[in-house]
């Protein structure tokens, strides 16, 4: 059995920057929340606001920031545990938060997931994590496998049409596994949970597309995805029963909102990465 790695490979690990990028200062950080959570409320967009802030956290690495997003949004004063908001308000937020960033396994990955997921768990208060769902809703059965791939291909559909048969055609070309393992990611990750909204940190349509859109932004390079995402978002806005928010979220005006509220959060939490680059040239 080994218990050790050997020495090499050890110095090996130590080389490339393994560790996280830290989190900018507190001010940083809150000007910042403060800034675009001012121009969501204006919006009436706080919950798109609250998705697209923790993805982007997320896809930039920044795990301890992920905390001090929960910490911002649950109290009065970020630095007062005394502060803090009513409990059924701060799970509310906790559990939006621990959604949107579940769903960013979709677009960025399982390594940046975890690292956030536990970032925010690490800040969560021992009364909010015991009312926070503890039971999967999402182990594939027998039973529920049908359902699971129906509601994937019905995301999909919504997403990419009138090219859904195309694209998915190609990626199957790619790999036989690969387009059928999307399907089922999007039906047990990604779409709306199956009871909606009666089930604690439920996204709607539109803000499972804000998650894609603060991804795939935040992660950079990857225009022909982002572009499909920005259509979905767009596209959710002939759901049926949208609530007045995701109205706002899936019009022109709130799709460019996303957009460039990403932009500013990256700039603001990646600002001092960039200078330290640029000093080192």
């Amino acid at each position: 059995m080994v218990k050790h790695l050997p020495p090499a490979v050890k110095h090996l690990l130590t080389l490339r920057n393994p560790e996280v990028w830290p989190s900018p200062s507190l001010g940083k950080l809150h000007s910042v929340f403060n800034r675009t959570l001012n121009e969501a409320k204006q919006r009436n967009a706080e919950n798109g606001w609250l998705v697209l802030s923790t993805c982007t956290l997320l896809t930039t690495n920044r795990p301890s920031s992920v905390g001090h997003l929960y910490r911002f949004v649950t109290r009065n004063d970020p630095n007062l545990l005394e502060s803090r908001k009513s409990l059924a308000e701060v799970v509310y937020k906790a559990a939006i938060m621990r959604e949107a960033a579940l769903k960013s396994v979709i677009f960025i990955g399982v390594p940046r997931t975890i690292l956030s997921l536990t970032g925010l768990k690490d800040a969560l208060e021992e009364d909010v994590y015991a009312a926070l769902r503890k039971n999967s809703i999402r182990e594939a059965t027998p039973q529920t496998i049908e359902a699971t791939v129906a509601r994937g291909q019905a995301l999909w559909n919504s997403i990419y049409q009138p090219h859904a048969v195309k694209l998915y055609n190609k990626l199957g070309d790619l790999h036989p596994d690969f387009i059928r393992f999307i399907i089922q990611a999007y039906g047990t990750v990604l779409s709306p949970l199956p009871r909606g909204d009666l089930e604690q940190g439920n996204l709607t349509r539109a803000l499972g597309s804000v998650v894609g859109i603060a991804t795939l932004r935040a992660e950079g390079r990857v225009g022909p995805q982002l572009i499909s995402h920005v259509f979905g978002l767009l596209k959710a806005r002939n759901e049926e029963n949208l609530n007045d928010e995701d109205k706002y979220l899936s019009s022109d005006e709130g799709t460019e909102w996303v957009v460039r509220t990403v932009d500013e959060i990256v700039d603001a939490v990646t600002s001092e990465e960039a200078s330290s680059a640029k000093g080192k040239l």
